[in-house]
């Protein structure tokens, strides 16, 4: 599973860009990692392991913005199209499952 994190924080006020830089600063140190400007990504193992992550996140929210939250599988990151002007580029892969021997 994949949770696409979506947000849109204002940053007029002093204290607003504080609480924007905060909020992402937290997400890094979550295990996301940022794939567009307002938009981050995290792998999780399965769909219960996915909504653990989503209610830490949650817990993180500022008192102003919006966010949003897609949670999909691997399958459909995988058929994601990325494109770099005219360049079309795979999306990268689903990290590896660990196995213990």
């Amino acid at each position: 599973m994949w949770l696409v994190l979506m947000f849109d924080l204002p940053v007029v006020e002093p204290e607003e860009r504080k609480a924007a830089h905060r909020f992402r600063k937290d997400l890094k140190s979550c295990g996301f990692t940022m794939m567009q400007l307002s938009v981050y990504i995290r792998h999780a193992a399965s769909d219960e392991n996915a909504r653990v992550h989503l209610k830490r996140v949650v817990g993180l929210i500022p008192d102003k913005g919006e966010i949003r939250v897609m949670l999909i599988t691997d399958k459909q990151f995988e058929r994601m199209e990325v494109y770099y002007g005219n360049m079309r580029k795979k999306a990268k892969p689903a990290p590896k499952q660990l196995e213990f021997l």
